[in-house]
């Protein structure tokens, strides 16, 4: 079953609050790079929208974690995505029982894979 409306509002509310007003470019960038996040079925995509290293006219979407939510189980489980392209569960810490954990631990990246 898909996030309901109030669903999106609350994570809506919690990326905010506990990623993005970390995470968020510079101001002196944020006419060239913003963030964004996609809410399908029961998942939430986290990218950075930026202009392409050969072709600076053109925008790209530059992903930064999958997080999935697991309704029999109330867990979130997190996601990077490797070179091959496909998100893979994020190796010390694939899960979390909340999504403001998900996002702090996306957010620590102490192996550097959402963030390099």
């Amino acid at each position: 079953m898909a996030f309901t409306e109030i669903e999106i509002a609350k994570h809506m509310k919690v990326l905010e609050d506990s990623f993005w007003v970390h995470r968020r470019p510079p101001l002196h960038l944020r006419d060239k790079v913003r963030e964004g996040q996609r809410f399908t079925d029961q998942a939430i995509e986290l990218f950075l929208v930026r202009p392409a290293f050969n072709h600076p006219d053109e925008q790209i979407e530059e992903p930064i974690a999958k997080l999935r939510y697991v309704r029999s189980q109330r867990i979130w489980r997190i996601y990077w995505q490797r070179a091959d392209g496909k998100w893979h569960a994020y190796p010390p810490n694939p899960q979390a029982d909340s999504l403001a954990t998900a996002l702090h631990i996306i957010d620590e990246d102490p192996n550097g894979c959402f963030f390099g």
